[in-house]
């Protein structure tokens, strides 16, 4: 079993804050109410906790904070550590000593890919003597991941003994099935057999005496018997188990990836095929989606004439079916990109929906655009329903379709990130005629990146696809069409901001030491990059650096971050506590030669989202924005990792985003 059954936690009641008014009683009845549905449910489903989460009343959530480890525990089965996160770390605003949030937070960073700040975060809740299950359990997990992503063998089995003694530990203490069946994994693991076997008894005895008492939720006790029989090699009870465990936990994705993980450990330590266990366990694929419009009247060339509709919409939830797919992510156009929407909505998946820009300029442009349709009625049905809508940039560019072309960037990422997340596979599916389309932006063009990046894009071809008898496609009536303006040149970049902490403090008689050693150090890191540098400029103690790719910015970043760490600074006359914040952030800016200066520079709201960040990254640290990690995981960068951070205000008032952590792998 790969981690703790979020259902257990027994964290004391959080204490009401005092000076706090009371909320009225009907008001308090409802939220009384809320709490004893969450915990009489054994899941909710995704869209009934999104409806509770985006209609709570923070102040009256706040004066009872129980609900905050109910919700968290609910998003996490269905597999949503990011706003497991988010719920959570609200939580802890209102009730910051509570332990079961603190373990939930942790959990939910351990199964975002944040292991380092999962485990500092248990070996914090340890160090203050909290030795129960949960949080013993949670810190030996972190240390089972990380064998997973070990570079040697050597390495690999160091973590697993240090996972095993913790687990160890906290079965010896508490006796909890959970961490006694992963203490006998992890000593068969590293070797030792017969402990291994000894402790796999003790626990499947305890699970079918609870299993003969439990009423409620069995997914856990299932699991867990399923695992001990593994660790047996008793292959077809093993089967019949995680079926069993399958089919309750259907559509709890994080949960069924903790069991499988596991799973796959045994399996892979007896050297047995994991395809039945597989099926059991089974996680459905995430897919990226990207498809043309519905033909707008007065297209020259027909496309997607309205006719087709219909069979269109008929393929698109055949390939669905075919693929598997639960989760998904996709733009809103009307058309085909609302027809998949749609169609996952109505086989009871999960929709991502990515807009270019604003919502009421993208519904004019690419929705409300058939005269007597009902694309914008369906629309709103669809992102209503939506499990999030993500915007990628506040306005539209100009200059060649630069902000669908984003939006791509930003579907694949997404999706992929996610897929990693769940430890599934990912797919791509395309509404396509084939045709080389009109440059960036378009169909084709997403196509084309995406198998670039190695991803196998399944197409439904429009011209293959049989239009309906009479339907001919013709020459549209062409409407007189205004001459377009000269637009300036746009183009997606990765930005770098940083500013030396400890600077305002410098006296008269460091700022020479400043610029000749802490930024000379700095020149010389930016003069060795070369090209990968675009664009550089400084003032006072602030670094913009524009790249024209994130694996370059990201690369750039920590090796900067790493010479300001680790430089003795005291020894050229600077204070010990020098050290930089690091931003980045990709999106679409202009190119412009500035008129003062006469040299070309890089502006838009993108530049100014970089900004935003620095001020709130901590000393010593990269962070970086969703659309800069999202493109990183589309383009597939190596060398650093992005560790989900949270939601976080920005400075000067613009706004609370995702941010994301960036670390050497």
């Amino acid at each position: 079993m790969g981690a703790q059954p979020t259902s257990r936690g027994r964290s004391a009641e959080p204490k009401l804050a005092a000076g706090k008014a009371l909320p009225s009683n009907s008001r308090m009845a409802d939220l009384r109410a809320t709490i004893r549905e969450l915990r009489a449910s054994s899941s909710g489903g995704l869209a009934e906790l999104l409806t509770v989460w985006r209609s709570r009343n923070a102040e009256e959530w706040s004066r009872d904070p129980a609900i905050y480890p109910l919700l968290g525990e609910k998003v996490l089965k269905e597999g949503e550590p990011l706003l497991a996160y988010d719920i959570v770390a609200e939580g802890i605003k209102h009730a910051p000593d509570d332990v079961r949030l603190r373990q939930l937070q942790g959990l939910a960073l351990a199964r975002s890919g944040a292991n380092a700040r999962a485990r500092q975060l248990f070996e914090k809740l340890r160090a203050e003597n909290n030795l129960d299950d949960e949080t013993l359990g949670m810190l030996a997990r972190t240390y089972k991941d990380d064998a997973t992503l070990a570079k040697t063998a050597r390495e690999a089995r160091e973590f697993l003994q240090q996972a095993a003694a913790v687990y160890a530990e906290a079965y010896r203490l508490n006796g909890g099935y959970w961490t006694g069946i992963n203490a006998a994994t992890t000593a068969l693991l590293v070797g030792k057999k017969a402990e291994a076997a000894k402790l796999a008894a003790a626990v499947r005895t305890s699970c079918l005496r609870e299993l003969k008492r439990a009423r409620s939720d069995k997914y856990w006790l299932l699991a867990t018997l399923g695992e001990a029989a593994l660790i047996s090699r008793a292959w077809s009870e093993a089967a019949d188990w995680y079926a069993q465990a399958g089919a309750i936990g259907r559509k709890r994705f994080g949960d069924l990836q903790s069991s499988r993980r596991n799973a796959r450990l045994l399996l892979d330590y007896w050297k047995q095929d994991p395809a039945e266990i597989e099926r059991c366990l089974q996680i459905p694929r995430v897919i990226a989606f990207v498809g043309h419009m519905i033909d707008q009247p007065g297209r020259d060339q027909a496309r997607f004439p309205a006719a087709l509709e219909k069979a269109v919409a008929r393929e698109i939830e055949r390939r669905i079916e075919s693929i598997g797919a639960q989760l998904s992510y996709s733009s809103a156009a009307c058309g085909s990109d609302l027809l998949f929407l749609e169609a996952m909505l109505a086989r009871g998946g999960e929709i991502v929906v990515v807009l270019p820009y604003g919502r009421e300029q993208f519904v004019r442009d690419s929705v409300d655009v058939i005269p007597q349709g009902d694309w914008r009625a369906r629309f709103d049905r669809v992102l209503a329903r939506a499990a999030r809508v993500v915007t990628a940039s506040r306005d539209r560019f100009g200059g060649g379709g630069v902000s669908y072309d984003y939006a791509n960037h930003l579907i694949l990422g997404l999706a992929r990130i996610r897929a990693r997340q769940l430890e599934t596979e990912l797919s791509a599916l395309a509404v396509w005629d084939g045709a080389k389309g009109d440059g960036p932006g378009g169909t084709a063009s997403a196509v084309n990146d995406w198998r670039r990046t190695g991803l196998q894009v399944e197409v439904i071809d429009l011209a293959g696809i049989s239009k309906p008898s009479g339907t001919r496609r013709k020459k549209q009536p062409t409407r007189p069409q205004k001459k377009a303006a000269r637009e300036i040149p746009s183009r997606i970049m990765s930005m770098l901001f940083a500013d030396a902490v400890s600077y305002s403090a410098l006296s008269e008689h460091q700022m020479p030491f400043f610029v000749q050693h802490f930024l000379g150090a700095i020149g010389r890191l930016v003069t060795k990059a070369g090209g990968k540098i675009v664009e550089k400029n400084t003032w006072g103690d602030g670094i913009f650096l524009v790249f024209a790719n994130v694996q370059s910015a990201g690369e750039i970043a920590l090796d900067l971050c790493d010479l300001i760490s680790s430089a003795p600074w005291q020894k050229n006359g600077l204070p010990e506590s020098l050290n930089l914040r690091i931003a980045l952030h990709a999106g679409p800016v202009y190119s412009l030669v500035d008129p003062i200066t006469q040299k070309r520079g890089y502006v838009g709201t993108h530049v100014s989202r970089a900004a935003r960040i620095e001020p709130v990254t901590p000393a010593g640290q990269v962070y970086a924005s969703e659309p800069f990690a999202a493109l990183a995981a589309a383009e597939g960068a190596r060398g650093f990792a992005c560790d989900y951070a949270g939601q976080t205000p920005m400075a000067k008032g613009y706004g609370t985003f995702p941010t994301y952590h960036v670390r050497r792998t």
